[in-house]
């Protein structure tokens, strides 16, 4: 009888001087690959006069910078953090859009009767969605200990003039702490579930349901590549942001 199987964890092809090395990973140097190469291609040929391609390109990196710029207030802050904050949104959507190009998921080896494909989404695994919840994390907490200081950074979570602000500080550092979970499961889940989804539809319905699933969670890639692009600039300007005692 034909049954359905679902992977939480990546699987390990290999290894290499002793390092694991999963179908995930495996992927993520794939779309690694896939933007240096594009980047490179796209940088060689640009033109005074641009096409399509390249006009399109500049305009929406023209208004993403803008969009920081204006939410930062702050254009030597925009110029720091917009490499970043566009790097973590290209890889994002590149990785969950490849997803469903053909031979993903669906080209492996068989072990003991189940396939096991050698590229799987990357963020379908909890490991790279953790690694970039730090990266961001340790920006956005870097960035305002270095443009507060630490006495007024750490202001924001530890006060004790009053009761009311010392447990107001409390409830603002576990919330601050929580966002390594929000920023890495947020992605996973939502992925990996489109995973899983698409799986038991083309169990039930192979030929009719997958593909407009699939055309769904492309959409819900974007708007999840968008999510933590977003998070971590809007989360960066509240880091930089005076403590409200120091309005007064």
């Amino acid at each position: 009888m034909k049954t359905i199987h679902v992977d939480l964890k990546a699987a390990v092809l290999g290894h290499v001087f002793g390092l694991p090395i999963t179908n995930s990973l495996l992927m993520t140097w794939v779309v690694m690959a896939i933007l240096i190469l594009f980047a490179f291609f796209f940088g060689r040929n640009l033109k005074m006069v641009p096409g399509k391609l390249q006009a399109g390109i500049e305009m929406a990196i023209s208004g993403a910078y803008d969009y920081i710029a204006v939410t930062l207030e702050n254009d030597t802050l925009a110029k720091r953090f917009f490499p970043l904050i566009a790097s973590i949104f290209l890889f994002v959507f590149a990785s969950n859009e490849l997803e469903f190009f053909p031979g993903v998921g669906s080209i492996g080896f068989f072990q003991n009767g189940v396939l096991t494909p050698i590229l799987r989404a990357p963020t379908a695994d909890l490991n790279l969605t953790l690694a970039l919840a730090f990266i961001s994390f340790f920006t956005i907490e870097i960035t305002g200990l270095a443009t507060l200081g630490l006495f007024n950074y750490t202001s924001k979570y530890v006060n004790l003039k009053s009761p009311v602000g010392f447990a107001v500080g409390i409830i603002e550092l576990i919330s601050n702490l929580g966002r390594l979970i929000s920023f890495s499961f947020r992605l996973f889940g939502n992925i990996f579930a489109g995973e899983v989804m698409i799986l038991v539809a083309s169990f039930f319905l192979p030929y009719f349901l997958p593909v407009p699933l699939m055309a769904f969670e492309m959409f819900v890639g974007l708007i999840q590549a968008i999510v933590f692009a977003m998070l971590t600039l809007f989360f960066i300007k509240l880091a930089i942001a005076q403590p409200h005692e120091s309005h007064h």
